[in-house]
């Protein structure tokens, strides 16, 4: 069994080439008929967003790796020019499908359905008349046309905004000519613009397409040769040098100006630009043909996803639920005397959010409450939890949170976070330098009759109210002493300066959960080498770590059944002969994003179920701070498997990933739907909860 070796770059999935494969999936939720039209409008949007964060990140990074003069990829060995080359062929594919779903299928479609998006060509004379009158009053006076010359140099393009190149020709009043002009539309002006009523009911025009019809207006007495779109992206990712930093919140917000002017990565322009136009922005932005990507319509699909909340059509959506509370929570005790009765385990967003915030809020409020200390990645900009939380530190309990500035694109909003809590007199902190917080905690500490008391929430996902309603996750609610003095531990390390914690029960990155999960997986090879019961299921986000990975082959080659049930980007082969034979990978895509982390080991009958912050990653097992919590209750446990076994029992939304890294849709005759199931259930299901 040992004469193979586990490293060979042949038994790993290029990881950027796998999130493209994920993006796909997401694309093709897009397609499917069985959804409502405007959720699969929603899902061409968020693909494109996807693409989006992808060039400003993997492949900023991968640039800049290059540029350094790197040569050797990943653990499959791909070069970094070849990444870049393969990352170009699989994304333009993308982007041709993307466009050609919009223009050939989505569109028609919606205006079967009365929503009509108006190209100039279509305008009555009454829409006409309205949209002139609307670019001068709403759309030119913030407008600045700059022409191009000697004394006026190429403008600072910010990322991802919406621009274009504007060629005209003729002689201004200064007698000059340069050809070129840029016009820079502001964020400020919604990129979707709806009509009237009394000029047609849910008719909609793109920004870009009023500004493209009277731009000319801009440059009296010339003469508009053309008019064409550009946008480009830049390098978003955040850098902040450790042994540069007195204050890492001003230096992140002085990071935050420059990332919208970071190196560009993508140019996406008109189809129709000329090439003497393209060749000059690239130029400018120091890009070549590899990087250009010309398109056959909007240069910014992601600002159609406005198109779903003004278009009150329910028929075209999802049917709306309303998320079950577990009964124990309906009985009307308060939430302590509810948890030392025993654990309570939430699965979002089929349960509600409301009892987590109403933990908090209770705490916030109750005079026996001494302390709530939490971790933060992400809450919203308006959180009733960050409200709870200042309110209570103004009633003068000790308060602290660990805000994690760097999670990306909430970093501005988290800043504004931690100014409020500040202000409320609460300890705000930032975690530890060149480890994101990414774990999801909780803990109250309360006076009692017979002394201080914890009370801790622990989630796989963050404390925000909308995602809540839109990702799947689990959150155990516990007064647990064990696991209470562990948080206890994890804080204390968080916010001053201590060895690293002994846990009595939780797994605790970057110190054991890596190692607790590999002899988790050496157990089972154990158990099955001895006969005995042995099995694995993972739902995760990720799969990406090569020793995990690795155990996870020694696993299979030694018997042990392995499901893993992996959403996005994943980077094992299964199914290889003498390797992952055992090994199945299904990824679920549907209307909820699949976010909950759950690691199943079966441990000879005596099942171990933990679930927690962190995917299986190189950065969340070693650059973060995360944490597994255990659920031990065996109705809590029970739960959970029924629920794992939906998922592998889904043969609707899920795909199956085969060894050449291709995914291909499930297919059975049960026609089951584990999401749908899920709210099904919980509308039904008395919730087991015990302690």
């Amino acid at each position: 069994m040992n004469d193979i070796d586990l490293q060979t770059p042949q038994l790993y999935i290029n990881r950027e080439l796998s999130f493209l494969e994920f993006n796909q999936r997401v694309l093709d939720q897009a397609k499917d008929s069985r959804i409502p039209l405007l959720e699969r409008v929603k899902f061409l949007c968020i693909s494109c967003a996807n693409l989006d964060e992808f060039f400003e990140i993997r492949v900023a990074s991968l640039k800049e790796l290059l540029e350094a003069g790197a040569v050797q990829g990943g653990p499959d060995g791909l070069p970094v020019a070849e990444q870049l080359k393969a990352i170009r062929r699989r994304a333009l594919r993308l982007v041709d499908e993307q466009y050609e779903l919009l223009n050939d299928v989505l569109m028609p479609e919606l205006a079967q359905n009365g929503v009509v998006f108006v190209s100039p060509e279509m305008w009555t004379e009454a829409q006409a008349a309205w949209l002139a009158d609307y670019f001068s009053r709403e759309v030119e006076p913030v407008l600045s046309p700059l022409a191009l010359d000697p004394a006026r140099p190429f403008p600072k393009i910010l990322n991802k905004s919406l621009n274009f190149a504007v060629v005209v020709e003729g002689e201004d009043g200064f007698g000059r000519n340069s050809g070129l002009a840029v016009v820079q539309a502001p964020r400020s002006l919604p990129r979707l613009i709806r009509l009237p009523d009394e000029l047609g009911s849910r008719n909609f025009v793109f920004l870009g397409t009023i500004v493209e019809a009277f731009v000319s207006r801009l440059f009296a007495g010339m003469n508009m040769r053309g008019c064409y779109q550009f946008r480009v992206t830049r390098n978003s990712d955040l850098f902040v040098e450790q042994e540069e930093v007195d204050d890492l919140l001003r230096a992140v917000e002085g990071e935050l100006a420059s990332r919208r002017f970071g190196d560009a990565v993508r140019l996406e322009t008109a189809h129709d630009c000329p090439q003497e136009i393209l060749t000059y922005l690239l130029g400018q932005f120091g890009l070549t043909d590899d990087d250009l990507y010309k398109v056959p319509g909007q240069v910014n699909l992601n600002r159609l996803m406005a198109v779903y909340d003004l278009v009150d059509r329910t028929e075209l959506k999802y049917t709306a639920f309303a998320p079950s509370i577990p009964e124990r929570l309906r009985m009307g005790n308060d939430i302590f005397t509810t948890l030392r009765g025993g654990d309570v385990l939430l699965q979002h967003p089929f349960q509600g959010f409301g009892p987590v915030a109403d933990f908090i809020k209770q705490a916030a409020s109750d005079p026996q409450v001494l302390a709530i200390k939490q971790t933060l990645y992400r809450a919203g900009s308006d959180s009733t939890i960050v409200s709870a939380l200042a309110e209570a530190a103004q009633a003068g309990k000790d308060v602290t949170v660990i805000i994690e500035l760097r999670a990306r694109f909430d970093e501005e909003a988290n800043i504004e976070l931690a100014t409020k809590l500040q202000e409320a007199g609460a300890h705000v902190m930032y975690g530890v330098f060149g480890f994101k917080t990414h774990a999801k905690l909780v803990m109250v500490v309360r006076r009692e009759e017979k002394g201080l008391r914890r009370y801790c929430h622990m989630g796989t996902g963050n404390y925000h109210p909308k995602t809540a309603r839109l990702y799947t996750d689990y959150a155990l609610l516990t007064a647990d002493e064990s696991i209470g003095e562990d948080i206890h531990e994890i804080f204390l390390q968080l916010t001053g300066l201590t060895r690293v914690p002994r846990l009595r029960k939780l797994l605790h990155a970057p110190f054991s959960l890596h190692q607790a999960l590999l002899a988790k997986i050496e157990r089972e090879c154990a158990h099955a080498g001895a006969g005995k019961p042995a099995r694995i299921i993972a739902k995760l986000n990720a799969l990406t770590e090569p020793t995990i990975i690795q155990a996870l082959y020694r696993a299979s080659r030694a018997g042990v059944n392995i499901d893993l049930i992996v959403r996005g980007l994943c980077c094992l082969r299964p199914g290889v002969p003498g390797i992952s034979e055992h090994i199945k990978v299904r990824s679920i895509i549907g209307r909820f994003l699949e976010h909950s982390r759950v690691y199943y080991f079966e441990n000879a009958g005596s099942r171990e179920i933990y679930c927690g912050s962190a995917d299986w990653m190189d950065r969340n097992l070693f650059r973060r701070i995360e944490v597994a919590f255990p659920v031990e209750a065996p109705e809590l446990q029970s739960r959970i498997a029924e629920d794992l076994n939906l998922y592998l029992s889904d043969d609707t939304q899920a795909w199956i990933l085969n060894s050449s890294g291709s995914y291909t849709r499930a297919e059975g005759p049960e026609h089951l739907c584990a999401q749908m199931k899920l709210l099904s259930l919980y509308d039904e299901r008395v919730p087991l909860i015990e302690g």
